[in-house]
């Protein structure tokens, strides 16, 4: 038994249990499904049935079982669009501001190959989902995960192959509720004044200024791979002088004893080093270093590493083939925070024409679609987990920090073997200031090095530079500030000094490098031009110089496309 009579030291004891509770968790990889002449990829992507549960308890759905049935047995259903969120598909607007569960469904063909050849390996994947995620397979549940933006996935072979003339029925139910434990916060007020509220009335609280969008957000697909397979890959690289070092580890499970082939690869395909072990370093003659987009004549240099398994039981002999290859925000109209390849492609072109080379992940992970993009274009990358929003000191607790340590475990196993990641950020404007904040982000932060040696670990604070709990423990001091705009309004000549006094303040106390993460001041709604799209040809009550004084409200809607 521990006793002491300091409630430091007990909440100290109770946060290193989280801590080795959270480190225990995470016991494989989570590669992103390629396919290969091992590997198959097939994509779930299109239009699911979908249902919100509208119950004053929103538990309908448990209590009359729905993965249980095809969900258009259970009640009306519509069609909705994965990946997307949900809150701007429909005209209606009780689900534009839905709180609860809701249901998505779809039956899927599995190739009779993948049903009959039992050395397969079959997974289903889901990208994210917003935010707690329980998943059926036939009415038996396979998995279930608490956070947005990271992927989750199950093995499901062994019940596609219980009944090979059953249709594989996947049922899906994401609750986007935030509560003082989730990541971002908040919290569920219940108004029961019956002589202004409806029985049940209640509004979801959040601490941070974007829409909080739900649903599938990311595709679902189902992939194979042997049943011996490559589980994960880490790779860490250095160089000296003109020689390039890649450190490497690979994982490999389902087997006790496998042979491997290592090769890396450059640009053009050709081997530059290669071996036959599971770990070791690989060296580089002449090598070619990854530059940021503007740095170099040739920047965003990739090479790939292929790891090739042989393994074999009593029964077969197994292959496996793998290779490796600004401030923004994911949401778009319509489509909300679901993956789209034109915003995407959008994004990095207008990056380009700014003249820009980096962004950070504000304020939760993206998609890995778009982290493989800033690897291909040489675009820079603050990695920032979903920990906006921590404004009260319930939010500093022992839940709150495991969750916190297991996201940053999900999201450094996602997103560690890409060249374009140069920095983690564990949290964006947090309330820093608070007593609990100084052990939590030392824990955090120390936990986060533990994962990555390699990259520094930063969040992003708007605290005072002398009551900042946690920022003795970052590597990188990112602060931000609106000078001439949340104070001060419209006087801009106090910016400079008020910045250079900034400057001065954190570097004097900590002597680290200083990033200023944010900066920015208000502007007239619509009043932007791009190069190849005017949003004011044929109106000119729209121009920018005439626009604050002219543009009447019914006018408004024309501005806006």
């Amino acid at each position: 038994m521990i006793t002491s009579k300091s409630p430091g030291m007990l909440l100290r004891v109770l946060y290193l249990f989280a801590v080795l509770d959270a480190a225990c968790l995470l016991d494989t990889g989570m590669l992103f499904p390629r396919e290969s002449s091992s590997r198959e990829v097939k994509e779930l992507n299109g239009l699911w049935s979908f249902r919100a549960d509208k119950s004053p308890n929103r538990n309908q759905g448990f209590e009359r079982a729905w993965y249980k049935s095809r969900l258009v047995e259970t009640g009306p259903v519509i069609d909705m669009p994965v990946p997307a969120s949900y809150n701007d598909v429909t005209q209606d607007p009780t689900l534009r501001d839905f709180t609860g569960w809701v249901w998505y469904e779809r039956e899927v063909v599995v190739p009779s190959r993948w049903i009959t050849d039992k050395g397969t390996r079959v997974v289903l994947r889901v990208g994210s989902a917003h935010y707690n995620s329980i998943v059926w397979l036939n009415g038996v549940k396979v998995t279930e995960h608490k956070g947005g933006h990271l992927p989750f996935e199950a093995e499901i072979g062994s019940l596609i192959r219980e009944d090979p003339t059953m249709p594989c029925r996947i049922t899906i139910a994401v609750n986007n509720t935030l509560n003082l434990d989730t990541l971002p916060p908040g919290s569920i007020q219940y108004l029961n004044d019956p002589t202004r509220y409806p029985d049940g009335f209640f509004v979801q609280n959040y601490y941070f200024d974007f829409f909080n969008y739900a649903g599938i957000h990311r595709p679902v697909l189902l992939y194979t791979t042997p049943k011996a397979y490559v589980d994960d890959i880490t790779v860490v690289t250095d160089f000296l002088d003109n020689t390039g070092m890649v450190k490497y580890e690979v994982s490999v499970q389902g087997a006790a004893k496998a042979t491997l082939k290592v090769t890396l690869m450059d640009k053009d395909g050709r081997c530059v080093a290669s071996s036959d072990e599971t770990s070791g370093v690989l060296k580089v003659a002449d090598v070619n270093l990854w530059w940021p987009y503007l740095m170099h004549d040739n920047p965003a240099y990739l090479y790939s590493m292929e790891v090739r398994l042989m393994a074999a039981d009593a029964r077969a002999t197994y292959e496996d083939v793998y290779t490796l290859p600004f401030n923004k925000h994911e949401d778009s109209d319509i489509r909300g925070k679901g993956l789209d390849w034109p915003l995407i492609v959008k994004d990095f072109n207008l990056i380009k024409w700014l003249g820009a080379n980096s962004f950070r992940t504000s304020h939760y992970p993206y998609a890995e679609e778009i982290m493989q993009m800033c690897d291909r274009h040489g675009i820079v990358v603050i990695d920032e987990c979903p920990g906006v929003g921590i404004k009260d000191i319930r939010s500093f607790g022992n839940a709150s920090l495991a969750h916190h340590l297991v996201v940053m475990e999900e999201l450094v196993r996602r997103d560690k073997n890409h060249p374009s990641v140069v920095m983690w950020s564990v949290a964006n404007e947090p309330a820093a200031e608070m007593p609990p904040a100084g052990y939590y982000f030392k824990t955090l932060i120390e936990h986060t090095k533990a994962l990555d040696p390699t990259r520094p670990v930063t969040y992003i604070t708007d605290s005072n530079y002398a009551r900042d709990k946690g920022a003795p423990y970052v590597d990188v001091i990112c602060v931000n500030s609106y000078f001439s705009w949340y104070h001060d309004p419209g006087h801009i000549e106090v910016i400079p000094i008020q910045l250079n006094t900034q400057f001065e303040n954190w570097y004097g106390k900590y002597q680290k490098p200083i990033i200023q993460s944010e900066y920015g001041a208000d502007a007239c709604a619509r009043a932007s031009q791009r190069p190849t799209h005017d949003v004011y040809r044929g109106v000119p009550e729209c121009r920018p110089a005439e626009l604050p004084q002219r543009v009447r409200p019914e006018e408004k809607a024309v501005c806006h496309r």
